[in-house]
């Protein structure tokens, strides 16, 4: 399931309030492999257990928020910084 285009739209960053977009397909996947190497870690300081079927960017590409069942978990310790992998 994936999140309705109207939600999108209304939707935040909820610490720096920038907006969201769909992450792609590409990014997906050097996230996901990065998180099966024990790599990634949510902003909180935890490491990200399970591959991320869909998620979310805000539109400066800083912080990543995944999706779960078509619901955002758009919680501030749940974000996935982006400068800690390569060309992203």
């Amino acid at each position: 399931m994936t999140v309705d285009g109207k939600l999108l739209e209304i939707l935040c960053c909820p610490v720096s309030k920038t907006p969201l977009k769909f992450l792609s397909e590409k990014k997906l996947d050097t996230l996901n492999k990065a998180i099966s190497q024990g790599e990634a870690l949510y902003i909180g300081g935890e490491k990200v257990g399970e591959p991320i079927e869909e998620a979310l960017i805000t539109t400066d590409g800083k912080v990543i928020y995944a999706v779960d069942d078509g619901i955002p978990v758009l919680l501030e310790e749940e974000g996935i910084g982006t400068t800690q992998f390569q060309d992203f």
